[in-house]
């Protein structure tokens, strides 16, 4: 497999080996000891699948505490997937990297504990995948506004379809340090 460091710590960009053939294709998803070698050695507690439409944007989600480590992939469609440090004390703290995740190019993106996630659907429909760290704990949820002028994310789409809950979150300078993950090296 073929590992892509980014501008973010720990978040990776994971091209996995694909096999294909007329007959279609194979890919491993996830293997323990494999990934423990790219130090992602979390132990991963739930799964998630999401079905959306062109346009559709979701997030910028968080949970603190129960923060959640995600790996996430695109299993047929394409996103544009995003990862913002709001991990107080962190050295690119405010700072985001995004990745074209899609079923044909197979890439995995690897979001640490700590860091808030979304990601907007640039296809007819995605089906969006989550490999995750930490259970749901709604009583935990975090949501930083998608467009925030500070972090200053480049979506690739014109208006976003939004959750209610999405369209009113806070900028992330507007959210208390103590309500937000704090870095650990």
């Amino acid at each position: 497999m073929n590992v892509i460091k980014t501008k973010l710590n720990e978040v990776l960009i994971i091209e996995p080996r694909v096999f294909g053939d007329s007959r279609g294709f194979f890919q491993e998803t996830w293997s323990k000891p494999k990934y423990e070698v790219l130090g992602i050695k979390e132990e991963f507690v739930q799964d998630n699948l999401s079905y959306s439409t062109r346009g559709v944007l979701r997030g910028l989600h968080y949970q603190n505490p129960h923060s959640q480590g995600k790996l996430v992939s695109v299993v047929q469609g394409a996103v544009y997937d995003v990862a913002v440090d709001i991990r107080v004390g962190s050295p690119t703290f405010g700072q985001w990297v995004g990745v074209e995740l899609s079923g044909d190019n197979h890439r995995q993106f690897w979001i640490p504990p700590g860091l808030a996630h979304g990601f907007c659907v640039l296809s007819d429909t995605a089906y969006f995948t989550y490999k995750c760290t930490d259970v749901y704990t709604p009583a935990a949820e975090g949501g930083i506004i998608w467009n925030d002028p500070d972090i200053g994310i480049q979506w690739p789409i014109g208006d976003a379809v939004l959750s209610d809950k999405d369209q009113v979150y806070p900028r992330l300078k507007n959210i208390a340090a103590d309500k937000l993950p704090v870095y650990q090296r």
